[in-house]
């Protein structure tokens, strides 16, 4: 070739070089005029007058190649057809194939012919037909069992599709068959039964048979196979009838030889025909793709008439239907093949179809049909997203011609699923009346539980392909929009909309590419970012979520200091009646004066109109302080974070305050009237002992509830606060904000001792809460009485002074007498048992405290444990716990 190697040419020539010689049989050297001719033909700009022209040429060189018995050059042949299709270098491939099939058919003759035979192909190529009918747009119409199709009308079926069952010019591999998922049923149902016996009805349908095979002019020997009969005599059964059988099966239909055994839920060969075990095998193997075709065809059908089965299952239907189509194509060609044969008279056993040429080109389809027929059986008794995770599962295939069946089902199946994702996801709309989607809707729900109760997920039907924490968003973001629809009355569009629904509609293999691919999970955060801010935007501008926030932080946990103070002591009077004495009316309106005489008045009216006076429940012996409580009106949007739930919880941390603050109220009335008395009875030294003794117990009482008050309000609510803002500024959905509004309440519960685990320590600090009560009562009854013995002394003196004043004696020896005895009274009587009260109150809190203290060190909380060090900072009560103990112990040893 002009001095230059065959390799210089590129891979193209290569594979023409490859082509000529398996074609023409002949040498590399004796070829080479050939591989001239055919390099000006690929230079030339014929055009083909069909595009079917490169497919007819391959085939009717294989069938010819087939007929001389070149069987493996014809697999080879496909083989480089295939690689010189996939270099997409070459415009005029059937060409070339027209030129080296005009070379086979005169390869036999003498090589001196090139020149003349070249000189043919210059006048250019004719155009080609082949007998093989041919129609893109045929489709068969749908069977029904027990019908039988008319083969030479199917045979018009397009063969071409790459990724139909009609394959059979696909790749011929050189290694190990390709492997079948676990699941393929077995081609053993198809069990030979070589049993002789006699049948009078075999003979009737054998001579039918020869009679109608003796009606045409045979040009070639027929090749037949024997039938034996129990008489010794045997008949002759041509191939081409059990090929036309086959054919049959193939569509599920009985032959004649070939019939379908209910009891073995298979396809089976006569048993009176004396067929070698060899050839049964073949039958046997080809049978099996009409059984797998009946289980899928049967699916098919009774699937496609179930108005339960949804979209998805419909899809899924559609899908296998468009594969037994391109089985149909296939089953037309063979037909067409058979024809063929017959109009040209070709002998069987020469040149034509054979079973042996039937099992090769079935190899591909066999397979084929097993998967979907194992689609079939995984996806039996299910539909919606648990469909497409059963097939999703195959999708993890090691062959690549499976995994490609897999993911053209897939994607037809994943379309109903993304388009109603995405109505869900931009539009909020849920039409799913076959409970096919992994969203679910309770339409009984109302719109003030819209955002907890309404929208759920269904975890059994979120494909394996989407994650959770994908499904999540998508959940939230068509919640979010239907939120915002129905209860805020925002209408506004999703932002991206239109062009999202005009570019993604039909891309549903996002989803299970996402292996390979992000599009789906940017696509997802893109709506769920938007959606959600815009969401979030409303209820902080239109609403003022954080106003009411807040709002709940001043009045319901006390965080107003100067409300709470001015509020309390309004309140002081009414509070102290019994509590059925306190009526409703007359706290609000000391409410409202609290309000008008404090800071609070400057806060926006709706949230002053929303603050207001609640009563809780009545118990025998409470008083108005035990009933009282603030409340805070919620409604619209708010109520999604401000469940009733949630403000029953605000109602139960405000009584705890409230309690707490009224003892800090209580102990501070306690200290002042202590230091008022203290001057005034100076007079009586008998109490200065009792005095002290008022004065230690009220410090140490003092100490305690400031530490307390102080753990409460720092370490408790302004922390948990803190947070609380910190997750509410950086939320990126409501849900987040509702989760960070729950975890808020959950530590102010734990923390104040109001949670189930810490009822014992609760009910330990309400009974210290009720000695310091019971302290300031006693102490304001000895504070009156000393009042009123000082009085007495006081007037006494007054009239001593007074009558001496006037020149008079000041006191009669009866006055004495009588103002001693009642001194004496008042030392004997009022002094010892005020003194023992006291010192047993301070023993009853002391004990008390010291319980409290060792139930706060083995708290799991450490803030607690913490509370407990502040307390006993200096260690008394552990000391004095100590000595008890010691003390113990001691009278103990005694008694021993």
């Amino acid at each position: 070739m002009s001095g230059k190697n065959i390799s210089d040419f590129g891979q193209p020539t290569i594979l023409l070089q490859r082509l000529c010689t398996k074609v023409t049989g002949l040498s590399n050297e004796a070829a080479v005029p050939y591989l001239h001719h055919a390099l000006r033909i690929v230079s030339s700009n014929i055009i083909s007058s069909t595009e079917s022209d490169e497919f007819q040429v391959a085939e009717k060189i294989k069938r010819k190649l087939v007929r001389r018995g070149r069987e493996k050059d014809a697999a080879i042949f496909s083989e480089l057809h295939r690689k010189l299709q996939s270099q997409g270098l070459l415009k005029n491939r059937w060409a070339i194939l027209h030129l080296l099939m005009t070379l086979s058919e005169d390869s036999t003759s003498d090589s001196s012919k090139v020149s003349g035979r070249s000189a043919v192909f210059g006048f250019g190529l004719p155009a080609y037909t082949t007998s093989t009918p041919f129609n893109p747009a045929y489709r068969p119409p749908q069977q029904t069992p027990g019908t039988t199709v008319n083969l030479s009308q199917l045979s018009a079926g397009n063969t071409t599709g790459s990724s139909g069952i009609s394959s059979i010019h696909s790749d011929v591999h050189s290694g190990d068959p390709t492997p079948v998922p676990y699941s393929f049923m077995p081609s053993t149902v198809f069990t030979p039964a070589n049993v002789d016996r006699g049948d009078k009805g075999l003979g009737i349908r054998l001579a039918s048979v020869r009679a109608d095979q003796t009606k045409g002019q045979v040009k070639t020997p027929v090749t037949s196979i024997s039938v034996h009969r129990g008489d010794n005599t045997s008949f002759e059964i041509p191939e081409s009838e059990l090929l036309k059988d086959i054919v049959f099966v193939f569509q599920g239909i009985e032959g004649n030889w070939i019939k379908f055994d209910a009891s073995k839920n298979g396809y089976q060969i006569d048993p009176l025909a004396g067929i070698p075990n060899a050839v049964r095998q073949h039958i046997r193997k080809l049978a099996e793709c009409g059984w797998l075709y009946n289980k899928i065809q049967n699916y098919v059908e009774a699937k496609s008439v179930d108005k339960t089965f949804g979209l998805v299952g419909q899809s899924f239907c559609a899908a296998l239907q468009q594969e037994l189509t391109e089985y149909y194509r296939l089953i037309a060609v063979l037909e067409a093949q058979l024809l063929q044969d017959e109009d040209q008279g070709i002998g069987l056993g020469h040149s034509g179809l054979t079973l042996r040429k039937l099992v090769v080109w079935m190899f591909d389809p066999l397979i084929r049909l097993k998967t979907l027929a194992a689609l079939v059986d995984i996806c039996k008794g299910k539909k919606g997203g648990a469909l497409a995770s059963s097939i999703y599962s195959y999708m993890q295939h090691g062959d690549p011609y499976i995994k490609s069946l897999i993911k053209h089902i897939l994607t037809m199946i994943a379309q109903p699923i993304y388009a109603r994702l995405l109505r869900w996801m931009y539009d909020g709309e849920l039409e799913d009346t076959h409970d096919e989607f992994f969203v679910a809707a309770d339409p009984t729900v109302k719109n003030d539980r819209l955002w907890h109760d309404k929208y759920s997920i269904r975890k059994f039907m979120i494909p394996t392909f989407i994650l959770t924490d994908q499904a999540k968003k998508i959940l939230l973001t068509g919640k979010s929009i239907n939120f915002l629809r129905q209860v805020c009355q925002d209408r506004t569009p999703t932002k991206g909309r239109e062009i999202a629904m005009a570019t993604d509609n039909h891309q549903g293999h996002w989803m299970f590419t996402q292996d390979t691919s992000n599009e789906f999970q940017q696509s997802i955060d893109q709506v769920y970012k938007e959606t959600s801010q815009h969401l979030l935007d409303v209820l902080h501008t239109k609403y003022k979520f954080m106003d009411h926030l807040k709002a709940m932080r001043r009045y319901l946990l006390l965080g107003q200091g100067d409300f709470i103070r001015h509020l309390m002591d309004l309140l002081g009077t009414d509070l102290a009646k019994p509590a059925s004495s306190v009526y409703l009316h007359n706290l609000t309106g000391i409410l409202e004066t609290a309000i008008r005489a404090t800071n609070a008045q400057f806060d926006d009216s709706d949230i002053l109109k929303r603050l207001d006076v609640r009563l809780l429940e009545i118990s025998p012996g409470d008083t108005g302080w035990d009933v009282f409580s603030l409340d805070y009106h919620v409604d619209g949007p708010i109520r999604t974070v401000f469940t009733p739930e949630s403000m029953i919880i605000y109602l139960r941390v405000f009584n705890f305050l409230w309690r707490a603050k009224r003892m800090e109220y209580i102990l501070a009335s306690v200290w002042k009237n202590q230091m008022c008395n203290a001057r005034l009875l100076k007079a009586i030294p008998e109490l200065s002992s009792i005095l002290h003794q008022c004065h230690l117990l009220g410090c140490e009482m003092f100490h305690f509830v400031q530490q307390v008050q102080y753990y409460i309000s720092f370490e408790v609510l302004e922390c948990s606060w803190h947070e609380l803002l910190t997750k509410v500024k950086d939320a990126k959905d409501l849900d987040f904000i509702i989760a960070a509004h729950q975890v808020f309440q959950d530590t102010i519960i734990s923390r104040c001792l109001l949670d189930e685990k810490s009822q014992g320590i609760l009910t330990q600090l309400r009974t210290i809460f009720d000695l310091i009560i019971d302290f300031q009562c006693k102490q304001d009854l000895f504070f009156d009485a000393a009042t009123v013995e000082l009085e007495a002394r006081q007037k006494f003196e007054k009239l001593q002074k007074q009558r001496t004043k006037e020149g008079d004696w000041g006191l009669s020896e009866q006055e004495e007498n009588e103002e001693m005895r009642r001194r004496r009274d008042f030392l004997k009587t009022i002094i010892p048992s005020n003194r023992a009260q006291m010192v047993i109150l301070a023993q009853s809190y002391q004990n008390m405290v010291q319980q409290f203290l060792k139930m706060l060190t083995i708290h799991q909380d450490v803030s607690l444990r913490f509370l407990s060090f502040r307390l006993d900072f200096n260690e008394h009560y552990k000391a004095k716990d100590l000595k008890q103990r010691m003390s113990l112990t001691g009278q103990k040893g005694q008694q021993i």
